[in-house]
């Protein structure tokens, strides 16, 4: 067999299973691609954007990815590292000045990159509040948010807080003085041609956004200065949202995810070093739980299992337990994932990158069972 053969009956079976899920209801439906070292095994879109099925999903649909939007700030944090505008040991506080008293000053990026900063767990800063512009987000984070921990007690995942203080922090340190939303164009999307991604909604994707539906599986809702809905934030074509507001296609996620699997590279624009990187996809969080999945599987009876965050990737770890990258991934396997729908993943061990973003957003322990299938179901594949 050759390094980069998968087995297609595994591919055809992984297919069929998602058609039969979407057919049960548990979504509407998914864009997936598989490759290995690069060459692809699979690229199909399956079901619709819509209970109803009545839009139909093609390959270059236009997705929210949610939390996985992390990701490109965890990258240009990242980046902003190698190019010494600031370290992981720098504090927030002395990049944020007014994020100061209280017990903040103790807070260095690191913590924040691994969700050990000590901040509570909070889907929104201010009830009701539009969250659409990035400096009203950094104003408030400021005013409200105070550490209830000291940095590394414990693993709270930080659904937006972490990710306003990083944002604003590689903003602040730009020797541009750029917007986030043109640091990403300009150093992300541009160099990976990413043509098909936005921070904010960009108009001419419009006609292929997958409106994303909560079907009551989101506590909060997403408001935007337009009044687009209760989650109209993910509409907003001008929303700088660092934590939660970019719109892409599987294609460009694949691209992005290719640049990790190749070292921070791709196509001769590197974005990273690889040095940071073997730092980033180190378990930086030891045995300790993530806390936010701690109360989240109780209700299924779950037990604790160790969170495994990098700097800035969720990882695999060695454990038998549930989790969205499978349970038959090497334990150095690392990703992202959003809320309900959109996951990434690169298993360096097998030089496998999975990418799948998916329309009806699903309760969390619901989803892990799904993408674990689904993981298991394309590493299982692996000639």
């Amino acid at each position: 067999m050759s390094e980069t053969s998968m087995n297609a009956d595994r591919l055809q079976h992984l297919q069929a299973v998602v058609r039969s899920d979407i057919e049960a209801g548990l979504y509407h439906g998914a864009v997936i691609k598989v490759a290995r070292a690069g060459t692809v095994a699979l690229d199909v879109a399956i079901g619709a954007a819509d209970a109803a099925q009545s839009r139909p999903l093609a390959r270059d649909s236009v997705f929210s990815i949610f939390s996985v939007t992390k990701a490109f700030t965890n990258v240009l944090t990242l980046r902003a590292i190698e190019l010494g505008q600031f370290a992981l040991t720098s504090r927030i506080s002395d990049l944020i000045p007014e994020f100061s008293g209280h017990g903040r000053e103790a807070v260095e990026i690191w913590h924040l990159l691994s969700h050990q900063a000590g901040f509570p767990i909070i889907f929104e800063v201010k009830p009701g509040m539009y969250i659409d512009r990035f400096e009203e987000m950094v104003a408030a984070v400021v005013e409200v948010v105070k550490p209830l921990d000291a940095p590394c007690q414990k693993v709270s995942y930080s659904p937006l807080v972490n990710h306003v203080l990083l944002g604003e922090a590689v903003r602040r340190t730009d020797p541009k003085r750029r917007s986030y939303r043109a640091i990403v164009q300009d150093e992300i999307l541009t160099p990976l041609k990413m043509r098909d991604t936005s921070v904010g909604v960009r108009a001419d994707l419009k006609p292929r956004k997958v409106v994303p539906d909560f079907r009551g599986n989101y506590p909060i809702g997403h408001r935007g200065h337009s009044n687009l809905g209760p989650n109209g934030a993910f509409e907003e074509e001008h929303a700088e949202m660092p934590w939660v507001g970019i719109a892409s296609t599987v294609p460009d996620m694949f691209r992005f995810a290719e640049m990790l699997r190749r070292g921070g590279a791709l196509e001769g624009a590197r974005l990273l070093s690889p040095a940071i990187l073997e730092l980033a996809r180190r378990n930086w969080t030891g045995e300790k739980p993530n806390e936010l999945d701690l109360q989240r599987s109780k209700a299924r009876g779950w037990p604790a299992t160790p969170a495994c965050i990098g700097l800035g990737f969720a990882l695999r770890g060695s454990a038998i337990c549930h989790h969205l990258f499978g349970t038959l991934a090497s334990p150095g396997t690392y990703g992202n994932y959003g809320a309900g729908t959109t996951l990434f993943w690169v298993d360096p061990e097998r030089d496998l990158t999975f990418v799948c973003l998916s329309a009806g957003v699903m309760e969390s322990n619901a989803n892990v069972e799904r993408f674990q299938k689904l993981s298991d179901i394309v590493i299982s594949a692996v000639d």
